[in-house]
């Protein structure tokens, strides 16, 4: 038989809520643990989210070891899952950090910082959000494959892939908060197709739905084929991914082996 692993993309909209948040989660883990999901992705800034920006972000950053996530641990343990997702987590004196943690019922299994911040197309994600430093790529393993977690504008730099793929990733997760806008929808969509194919990974992406996000949260296998998705609804969808693919994706298409370039990383 075939070794799979289901993987779900959880879509629904951060509030300023943090408890209603959690509850939010908690049906959204049921029910993609209801349909085999074991590790389930949610959106950037799932722990709480204003728009636009303010100073309640400061004031609602919880440390790694806070109660979002030893909530989330409780979720996991309750339905057997790993569960990733946004927190807002506590910054420096004046900005927060935007980060993502993978949960299981053990605790923290990895967090990511986000490196590139949302300057782009009129915001200005800096003047609240401190960025990640520099550090080696965050990953875990679950199931028979390893997961490497990357935020929202990290998508348009097809640099944070590589490092997780030469890390050993073998799925990319990425909680975002994809503003709409002109041609959003169409750049969301291409650039995470792109990483499944440039990199021969899956990757699952979980976006806020409509009016803020574009929604259409979604999995997509090695060769860019999509998987499973949602449309902009506050829904889970649900991907079985073929762990034997990898192999047979790369052995066809060796374009990591084949690579004469590396990544070297900018300090500034």
């Amino acid at each position: 038989m075939t070794e799979t692993l289901a993987i779900g993309v959880a879509q629904f909209a951060p509030t300023a809520d943090t408890a209603a948040n959690l509850e939010a989660i908690a049906e959204l883990v049921a029910t993609a643990s209801s349909r085999g999901a074991r590790v389930i992705v949610f959106p950037e800034y799932s722990s709480y989210f204003v728009d636009p920006f303010d100073a309640s972000l400061a004031q609602n950053a919880q440390p790694l070891d806070g109660p979002f996530v030893q909530s989330l641990s409780q979720i996991a343990r309750r339905h057997d899952v790993v569960v990733v997702a946004g927190l807002l987590e506590s910054g420096d004196d004046r900005r927060i950090r935007n980060t993502v943690v993978a949960v299981s019922a053990d605790g923290l299994l990895a967090h990511y910082r986000k490196l590139h911040l949302y300057d782009a197309f009129g915001q200005r994600e800096s003047d609240w959000v401190q960025p990640g430093e520099l550090a080696p790529p965050q990953t875990f393993e679950h199931g028979g494959l390893t997961f490497g977690l990357m935020t929202c504008y990290d998508v348009r730099f097809p640099e944070v892939g590589r490092l997780l793929v030469d890390a050993g990733a073998d799925v990319f997760l990425v909680p975002a908060e994809w503003v709409r806008g002109p041609l959003k929808e169409h750049h969301w969509r291409t650039l995470l197709h792109a990483r499944a194919i440039e990199n021969t990974v899956f990757v699952a992406a979980a976006d806020h739905p409509p009016p803020l996000g574009v929604g259409h949260s979604l999995v997509v296998d090695p060769q860019g084929v999509e998987l499973a998705a949602v449309g902009t609804a506050t829904d889970v969808a649900v991907a079985h991914l073929d762990i034997g693919a990898l192999e047979r994706v790369r052995r066809v298409n060796p374009s990591l082996r084949l690579r004469r370039l590396g990544v070297v990383v900018r300090e500034s």
